[in-house]
């Protein structure tokens, strides 16, 4: 960490560019590298009783037999369309808050070191804005995810398509479905993320006697995220399914996975989602598809974190995430 206050305050607008590059690379090559877990995911956590997906390695074949291998990656496309700024601006977000924090504390003649709560505090903004400034790609992601690949049943042929057929039949603030559940998720999932992981790298650092993170070799550093990861998501593993079936509420597009009487399941709300989805699946429907989401968010935030740092390194940037 640089001696001088104000370099840690503020970056240059060339350190700032190179930041949002680094983030949104970060962004798509993790979620590409899990692509098919991920809609194996969404589909799980949509899913009425009457399960099509009921487990990781069925419904990975299942998926190949009916639309194969460029099923598999449905939504992916769109999914990086969102991934990308979402975690440009998550990071640089993360970064500005951690570098005025510190150097807040060190005003008041404090050492300005970020304790795990204000990692917490500074995650958990981070991912409420870049979350909430790529909301709607995530609803359109969703839909165009769940839609059926080479049966023909599929009625969105893209992004655009999607995005202007939704505002068209639903009202342009059906965009939004799912996005208070969203808000309250990222919160502890996000937060926990930067938490963990920077919190991680302190412990491992000072047991080695070591003083500079570059020092920690990639695979301890995945090892990092892989553990944040994990916690992050089984936090706010709940709000999430909620959030994706408030997201495919009414939609005629789900019926086959999830229907009542021959019609899809419409919520009149995020309190509504959670007391219907207990009171007729079970609590233990609010984890449904978590084990392919572990197997997914494992490599997927190792992989994110540490191709963030490296691409970082790579381009020249000294400044790193926890400085």
């Amino acid at each position: 960490m640089s001696g001088d206050p104000d370099a840690a305050k503020t970056l240059s607008w060339g350190s700032i560019g190179k930041s949002l590059i680094a983030g949104g690379l970060a962004g798509g090559v993790s979620r590409t590298a899990v692509a098919p877990l991920e809609r194996l995911k969404i589909l799980m956590q949509v899913q009425g009783s009457s399960k099509v997906y009921t487990g990781v390695w069925q419904g990975l074949k299942y998926m190949a037999k009916e639309d194969g291998f460029r099923g598999m990656m449905k939504g992916n496309g769109t999914n990086c369309v969102r991934i990308i700024p979402n975690q440009a601006v998550k990071f640089l977000t993360y970064e500005q808050l951690n570098r005025r924090l510190s150097h807040g504390m060190r005003q008041y003649g404090g050492d300005g070191q970020m304790t795990p709560l204000l990692r917490l505090v500074a995650g958990a903004c981070a991912g409420v804005i870049g979350m909430t400034a790529t909301y709607p790609l995530d609803m359109v992601r969703g839909r165009l995810t769940v839609q059926e690949g080479r049966s023909g049943q599929g009625r969105y042929r893209g992004i655009m398509h999607c995005t202007s057929t939704i505002v068209k039949e639903e009202g342009l603030m059906a965009l939004w479905r799912g996005w208070l559940p969203s808000v309250i998720g990222v919160v502890p999932y996000v937060g926990l993320n930067f938490c963990v992981y920077e919190t991680l790298k302190d412990v491992v650092l000072k047991y080695h006697g070591l003083t500079d993170e570059r020092d920690l070799s990639i695979v301890t550093r995945l090892g990092c995220g892989a553990v944040a990861g994990t916690t992050g998501q089984t936090v706010a593993y709940p709000l999430d399914v909620v959030r994706r079936r408030l997201q495919m509420s009414g939609w005629s597009g789900a019926s086959t996975l999830h229907a009542e009487s021959g019609t899809a399941v419409a919520y009149k709300g995020m309190t509504d989602c959670f007391a219907r989805t207990i009171k007729e699946e079970g609590a233990q429907a609010l984890f449904k598809g978590l084990l392919p989401n572990y197997i997914k968010v494992v490599p997927s935030i190792a992989i994110a974190f540490v191709t963030y740092e490296q691409a970082k390194e790579l381009m020249g940037v000294e400044v790193r995430i926890s400085s």
